[in-house]
């Protein structure tokens, strides 16, 4: 088993905040949703946030590529409906190329 860390910022709103992470509550992701990212080899994820930086944690499986997972979502129309959706609430970080949300974490340390 293969983990990533992943993060991305919500814009600074209160209300948007709360309405991003009500979508991200047990059951209200569309199924769909979930089940692409089963397809593409995540075993888990988990998304955290402080303030309105979000920090993502995938654990994947031996099938799992970035390459192949978007490949699979562009060629989903619920998965390209699902991330419009969520522009809604994420931004971009200020050091992301033009149309990047989730960027890849470098890992520094472990015990």
């Amino acid at each position: 088993m293969k983990k990533y860390c992943l993060a991305v910022d919500l814009v600074d709103d209160a209300a948007l905040i709360a309405e991003y992470e009500n979508w991200h509550k047990a059951g209200n992701a569309w199924p769909e949703i979930t089940q692409s990212i089963r397809d593409a080899g995540i075993s888990n994820m988990e998304i955290y946030r402080l303030a309105n930086r979000m920090f993502m944690i995938m654990e994947v499986d031996d099938t799992f590529s970035f390459e192949r997972k978007a490949a699979m979502d562009a060629a989903n129309p619920k998965v390209q409906e699902w991330e419009q959706l969520m522009w809604k609430f994420q931004q971009s970080m200020p050091f992301a190329k033009p149309g990047e949300k989730w960027l890849l974490m470098d890992k520094i340390f472990q015990l």
